[in-house]
């Protein structure tokens, strides 16, 4: 149905535009038949035509007697609230309608709009427009012909082509489309974004996702209560009406990840009383992206629209080095010549010298919330939560004001899940709602573990397993004793928690780091070493440095497995590739110590870690190879509850065997697949043979592991179950 009435709406408005057409035509006509001459016209221009010309130019700067037929009349009007009435009925609304309220388009921009949809509506107006313009060629609206269509003189027709230019609203959203390489602006050629006239004629769709100015940037209604808790709101105020004073063109805005430095840009525009628009992203990784025609254009658009200039400094960063510096250098010519005011910002200063040398600037400073401003912003986001929980969810993460608003909204939410019928607790909905929002992102060099072994299902000694727990509770008190008691003025970097596991293969570092992130409620990164070692030179430290920033931005634990890969001993240099090697095991150290949260490395071999490295561990724990009573427990929790394990399995005597957790547990697993091989599944009835995992089966098993540890199962070692090891192993 909806169809139906945004075809008859369409219809309907391209009645004013088919009497501006019809006039143009007669128009036209008239012009044309004035200027033909049979025998010189196809040839030449007569001096008489150039004259007729001229008349035609001077009558469009006089007010004309009767305006262009191109708006509805009362009966047009009528028929169109009778449309949207039906529309309503159908619980909907016209789409040109929700176009228009959408992007808030004036009427002549929906005249446009609709000029360019006639052509895909009947392939008619293509030879009027060509008829109007007095060229074959040129058969779609234009700039020139939309704007004669509505307009009758001169300076109105100049004072409507900005917004069909390229900085109008609508080429900024995407709605119309230039097409082609005309030799003039108002020659240009307009056409419907792609699935557009579908929109218009009632495909489902949403206006404000198909088509969205990319570099606009809405600005907040009360910017000061989304302002960090560390930003002195009066300073960003006057930063603000410095720029629109033109006392300050450059605004500074520095300071690490996760210091709100978007919330003070917010601030400072609403302050300076201007629209705020930013250099997009979005467009880096577009097929044939130019960085400087992106940088001339984001300038040409905010000069055009009056508007403050945003640009991150960080989005350099990953370039190669000459083309980083040749970068640079073109983005500070452009914007030491321009006149609009910037604001740069970033995690490191960007001050080019020509930059400072031809603008007036100044800056802010940023920084990361400290654990007691992380507990007030805790509280204003989230105040009938108990403080308790608060602080603890204050020590765990670090969101900025808008990921704790979101967290906000967001709980409540997960309550409409409960199974049965039964309601969440406040508390288990602001887990869920944090879990969500911290990992909110992809990583591409780290795999994400959920934690779902508990403190139960690590098997260790008692004293090794105590101290394992209390890494988790560390973490949860380090902010209080680094920032509350003073503790973390005398380290360098972040002081976040830093954790080494050593000991063999398979003794349990890997799932100590998932019990550790699930007694935190954390996601586990650990870290894919073959997507981050690279070959080539400066590539593995620019990926670690990713790296550890998905890390940060998810407030997730760090994990390195192998970490002597990395985290190796620096050698002397003999060759070029030493030199490179030594540089990335510099940067790890200069990293780890700027990092805030827990980071924890496994080794084998303790003794090829840096001992540059093993000095920056606040904890370092040995992982041996479990006892006889740990082996016995481990075997027990190999086999599930449901597993039909046979009784004559004797665990005490399997716990004698030297075997680590992981060899056991490979064992145990190869064990339940023997014991199906080994029993005929399907019988002539149909029906299942019973599955029992016997001591055989857990004794083939075991020579198997051993085999692949490249270890010899001797009888004397299975004692009763001598009897049951397979020849030849």
């Amino acid at each position: 149905m909806l169809n139906t009435i945004a075809t008859e709406h369409l219809l309907l408005r391209l009645r004013p535009l088919n009497r501006a057409l019809q006039a143009a035509v007669a128009a036209q006509g008239q012009v044309a038949a004035r200027l033909f001459h049979p025998d010189v016209t196809p040839l030449c221009v007569t001096e008489e035509q150039v004259r007729l010309l001229l008349s035609e130019i001077d009558q469009l700067n006089t007010d004309p007697d009767e305006p262009p037929p191109a708006s509805l009349s009362p009966e047009e009007l009528s028929l169109e609230a009778v449309l949207r009435q039906r529309a309503h009925a159908a619980q909907t609304q016209l789409p040109l309608d929700r176009l228009a309220r959408e992007l808030q388009l004036s009427s002549f921009e929906q005249e446009a709009v609709l000029s360019c949809a006639a052509v895909e509506l009947d392939r008619a107006y293509e030879r009027i427009y060509a008829f109007i313009l007095d060229d074959l060629n040129r058969r779609y609206p234009c700039v020139e012909l939309i704007c004669n269509l509505t307009t009758a003189t001169l300076v109105e027709r100049c004072a409507r082509r900005p917004a069909l230019g390229p900085y109008g609203k609508l080429r900024r959203h995407g709605v119309l489309r230039a097409y082609g390489d005309p030799p003039t602006e108002g020659r240009q050629e307009l056409r419907l974004a792609t699935g557009l006239f579908a929109f218009l004629t009632g495909a489902a769709g949403d206006a404000t996702t198909l088509f969205r100015d990319r570099s606009k940037v809405t600005l907040p209604a009360h910017p000061d209560g989304r302002l960090p808790a560390e930003i002195d709101a009066e300073l960003v105020r006057r930063a603000g009406r410095a720029i629109s004073a033109g006392e300050i063109a450059v605004l500074g805005i520095w300071g690490p990840r996760h210091s709100g430095q978007k919330e003070v840009v917010l601030a400072v525009a609403v302050a300076a009383g201007l629209p705020l628009r930013c250099w997009p992203a979005g467009e880096i990784t577009t097929p044939g992206f130019s960085w400087e025609q992106s940088i001339a254009e984001s300038i040409h658009c905010a000069t055009a629209l009056g508007s403050l200039l945003w640009i991150d400094t960080d989005l350099l960063d990953g370039q190669a080095n000459e083309g980083l510096r040749a970068l640079s250098a073109l983005l500070a010519d452009y914007l030491a010549v321009c006149r609009i005011p910037i604001i740069l910002t970033g995690t490191n200063p960007w001050r080019p010298t020509a930059l400072l040398e031809a603008r007036p600037y100044a800056q802010l400073e940023t920084s990361t919330p400290g654990y007691a401003m992380r507990q007030a912003m805790w509280e204003r986001a989230l105040p009938e939560v108990s403080r308790n929980h608060r602080d603890d969810l204050a020590a765990r993460f670090r969101m900025n004001n808008q990921e704790l608003r979101a967290v906000a909204l967001m709980t409540g939410t997960q309550a409409c899940l409960a199974n049965n019928g039964s309601a969440l607790t406040i508390n288990e909905q602001l887990e869920q709602a944090c879990d969500a929002i911290t990992r909110k992102q992809s990583h591409r060099f780290a795999s994400v573990i959920r934690p779902r072994r508990g403190r139960d299902d690590l098997i260790l000694p008692a004293p090794l397993h105590q101290q394992i727990i209390e890494i988790a509770q560390f973490h949860r008190a380090w902010p209080r004793v680094a920032e509350g008691w003073g503790f973390g003025r005398m380290i360098t970097g972040e002081g976040g928690i830093k954790v080494l596991f050593t000991g063999p293969s398979g003794t349990g570092k890997t799932l100590a780091a998932e019990v550790i992130a699930g007694e935190l409620r954390m996601a586990l990164l650990k870290i894919d070493l073959s997507r981050v070692v690279s070959k080539w030179v400066g590539e593995t430290e620019r990926n670690l440095e990713q790296a550890f920033s998905e890390a940060e931005d998810s407030n997730a634990l760090l994990f390195f497995d192998e970490a002597d890969s990395l985290f190796g001993k620096r050698g002397e240099v003999r060759h070029g590739v030493d030199r490179y090697a030594n540089l990335e095991v510099s940067y790890l150290l200069q990293r780890l110590e700027t990092y805030f949260g827990l980071v924890i490395l496994a080794s084998n071999l303790r003794e090829n870690i840096d001992a540059a490295f093993t000095r920056r561990f606040q904890i370092v724990l040995n992982f041996p190879r479990p006892e006889p009573a740990e082996r016995q427990r481990i075997w027990r929790l190999a086999f599930p509850a449901a597993a039909p394990v046979d009784e004559e399995v004797d665990f005490e005597l399997l716990a004698k065997l030297d075997m680590t957790g992981a060899s056991i547990m490979n064992a145990a697993q190869t064990a339940a697949l023997l014991a199906i091989e080994s029993t005929q599944n399907g019988k002539a009835d149909g029906s299942q043979a019973a599955v029992t995992i016997m001591p055989a089966h857990v004794v083939q098993a075991i020579a198997r592991q051993y085999q692949r540890e490249a270890r010899l199962l001797t009888a004397s070692e299975l004692g009763a179950y001598a009897e049951l090891l397979p020849e030849g192993r």
